[in-house]
């Protein structure tokens, strides 16, 4: 080998220095991330300080010194150590959610018919994992099964009839409730905010003018105006002895209220979309709808997954708001049995507060993780 070649291996890699590896792991993560700079040193020093000192005290009360069984509230002002206290002395009254467990499922409903929200539960569930399952096979038997099917059998099941024992809906209420508000409101938010995203956008002087107005209007109400307005002045707008269902008016501004909103999210995807995109589709000779079902929803709809779960997180903690139209869901229930004399004391409302509060967090983290599931598995295509 020539002088000139061994200086040119020797230089170019002989001699040359190694690449630096990158640092993985916790250690990595908690160097990045908390104790990058001293600014950063001193807020995570003050942050776990703040942690150890109210971490102890929480678990303590929450668990520790909490009264996990019991009849009344006497059990409830007995700490473990033995004594009684004043009642706000002892820890959580899970006693409280243990007694009041099913009626926080089921509200008011007949104990001898609860099999059939629990039938009507089990089936959701079934159906419900494997559509969220990516690859799992026959996902349009699943759909229509999902989405057309099991209302119509929900609706037999819950509301009785043909052979069944009917239960009005007023004793509907706690969990079942906000579940059937959420489904409901997810199953229709999600086709009615495509079709006014795509009416907005329409070069038809009449349809864009008419989603327009139907969008901004009901986006400026708050829910619980449009929920007050279908429960006390629509009745004055009807013929005399003509009533709607309580829960069907709830379940009609629900799916207005997050549809109005479910268009603005879908908008904002159709118009992150090039120009070529449907350049290329009319190039194609496909039509409007081929070339919306095909090529641009598709894409749009994946863009803006954080804002559809978002929408789908805001109108499930928001079916809350239908207390003030007479109905039980979960929260409107908890807090229906602060009443009860029998359970009455300092802790029982901040303890069934704290389990209405866990259970809707649960499902909305839920959401949220599988959010970015679908975000991460639908990615592939833009990874460099």
């Amino acid at each position: 080998m020539s002088t000139s070649n061994q200086a040119f291996v020797r230089t170019n890699f002989i001699d040359a220095e190694p690449a630096p590896r990158s640092e993985s792991g916790p250690l990595a993560w908690i160097r990045k991330n908390l104790l990058a700079t001293p600014k950063d040193v001193v807020l995570t020093a003050l942050a776990v300080a703040l942690l150890a000192w109210a971490l102890p005290h929480v678990i303590n009360w929450l668990f520790i010194q909490a009264v996990w069984s019991g009849t009344d509230r006497t059990f409830c002002a007995t700490t473990v150590q033995g004594g009684t206290q004043p009642d706000g002395w002892s820890g959580a009254c899970w006693a409280f959610v243990n007694a009041k467990f099913d009626q926080f499922v089921f509200g008011r409903y007949p104990l001898d018919e609860r099999w059939r929200p629990t039938i009507v539960g089990i089936l959701f569930v079934l159906l419900l994992v494997p559509m969220l399952i990516p690859k799992a096979p026959f996902k349009r038997t699943n759909a229509i099964l999902l989405f057309a099917v099991l209302p119509l059998l929900a609706f037999w099941l819950l509301y009785g009839g043909l052979g069944l024992e009917i239960v009005d809906t007023p004793l509907w209420g706690g969990l079942m409730v906000t579940l059937v508000l959420s489904f409901v409101g997810i199953a229709v938010s999600l086709p009615f905010g495509i079709i006014l995203a795509l009416g907005r956008r329409s070069k038809m002087p009449v349809i864009k003018m008419v989603c327009v107005g139907f969008i901004e209007i009901i986006r400026g109400i708050p829910l619980i105006t449009v929920l007050f307005m279908a429960s006390v002045l629509l009745p004055l707008f009807l013929p005399t002895g003509f009533t709607i269902d309580k829960l069907l008016r709830a379940l009609i501004g629900v799916a207005i209220f997050a549809s109005a909103y479910m268009a603005e999210v879908i908008r904002g995807g159709l118009q992150a979309i090039p120009k070529g995109q449907s350049e290329g589709a009319d190039s194609l000779g496909l039509g409007y709808w081929q070339k919306m079902r095909l090529i641009i929803l598709p894409q749009a709809i994946k863009l803006v997954i954080p804002g559809i779960v978002n929408t789908f997180i805001g109108m499930f903690k928001d079916t809350s708001l239908v207390s003030i139209i007479g109905m039980f869901d979960l929260l409107g229930i908890v807090r229906f049995n602060f009443t009860d004399a029998n359970w009455a004391s300092a802790v029982t409302p901040l303890t069934g507060l704290i389990f209405a509060g866990f259970v809707f967090w649960l499902f909305c983290f839920g959401m949220s993780r599988y959010s970015g599931f679908m975000e991460r598995y639908l990615d592939t295509g833009h990874k460099r």
